[in-house]
């Protein structure tokens, strides 16, 4: 069953039975970029530290509602001092699209970020690090930093830096031992083996037109044909794509190319969909209950739903409760397993 909640996260998550859901994955809104009209939103704090001190509180929550070997995913961008600019969670925004948005923020300005405490004009605050650290200190396991790079990244008006084109996701869990399924989540193994030009058949040999490959092998050096054989460890030849495999995959890496995409008509920050399938396939098993706090236009629980999960959905705007459960029926009547009601 899924089910969404009109609320504040910590006064929702404060309510949920302790070890009720098997994974977390969640986007918060970041900090001084969007006012999303509801009073007391995270992300408007008058200081990062106070950001990252809420988060740190509804995190906590999550890590006693997530079962003993459950795990976190959380996605979140960054912020510059003392710049009023900001853009969506994963850089689309349109000024024609259909968004909801409230009076008072069409109207107003987000806040210019406090400098202090070492934070200079045009400095990047470092927020996905700063939460990071803060909850590696409150009793979570980091376990990975992953990269979302985005093909299609939104243009930035500047001249004197690169133009930023990724987000993090990181991969915490409550305990040392917890679930994760690679097998789930394997990628495509790419590398001299099998690596046949367009429209003939592979062949099983090294490449020939690769094995001078300038790319740094592990241990430093080349990263040759040669080099590769000498290595001693079969699993570390098939994990960098050199020796063939029956499956042909290889164990997921840590960055993601993925395209944004926009959910027509509803939240302007949506994430895609094929970014959060990843996190549901390799954090949960089916008939398990996905978790999402800062729920949105409910790309989590549209994904949990094709996946065969249940879903629990925070979300503090009664608009997007409404778009998160046309959405979720959507999704219900095609797959026909769950049933979705807003409490």
């Amino acid at each position: 069953m899924n089910k969404i909640i009109n609320s504040d996260a910590l006064d929702a998550l404060e309510k949920l039975p302790d070890s009720c859901c098997r994974t977390c994955i969640t986007s918060p809104p970041y900090y001084g970029l969007r006012d999303y009209g509801a009073d007391g939103q995270i992300g408007l704090e008058d200081t990062p530290d106070q950001y990252i001190e809420n988060l740190v509180k509804i995190f906590r929550e999550v890590r006693r509602v997530l079962k003993d070997d459950g795990t976190l995913w959380v996605n979140i961008g960054d912020s510059y001092a003392a710049s009023g600019k900001g853009r969506n969670r994963d850089g689309v925004f349109n000024e024609k699209a259909e968004n909801i948005q409230s009076a008072r923020q069409k109207k107003s300005q987000i806040r210019r970020t406090t400098e202090g405490n070492g934070l200079k004009r045009k400095d990047l605050i470092g927020i996905p690090w700063l939460l990071a650290f803060a909850l590696r200190a409150d009793g979570w396991y980091l376990r990975l930093d992953i990269i979302w790079q985005k093909p299609n990244a939104m243009p930035e008006s500047v001249k004197d830096r690169p133009t930023r084109a990724h987000e993090y996701i990181f991969l915490l869990s409550k305990s040392s031992r917890y679930y994760y399924d690679a097998e789930a989540v394997k990628e495509p193994a790419v590398g001299f083996y099998n690596a046949a030009p367009a429209g003939s058949a592979g062949t099983g040999k090294p490449n020939a037109r690769r094995r001078g490959n300038s790319r740094t092998f592990r241990g430093g050096g080349a990263y040759t044909h040669d080099r590769a054989q000498k290595n001693s460890a079969t699993v570390e030849r098939e994990s960098h794509g050199l020796t063939p495999n029956e499956s042909g995959k290889r164990n997921r890496r840590s960055v993601w190319t993925i395209a944004t995409r926009p959910y027509k008509g509803a939240h302007f920050a949506t994430f895609p969909e094929e970014l959060v399938r990843p996190c549901v396939l390799a954090g949960s098993r089916p008939g398990d209950t996905v978790l999402d706090p800062f729920a949105g236009s409910g790309t989590t629980g549209a994904v949990a739903a094709q996946e065969g999960r249940d879903f629990i959905g925070i979300e503090i705007n009664q608009d997007y409760c409404e778009i998160i459960r046309q959405r979720l029926d959507a999704c219900c009547q095609k797959e026909a397993t769950h049933e979705s009601r807003t409490i």
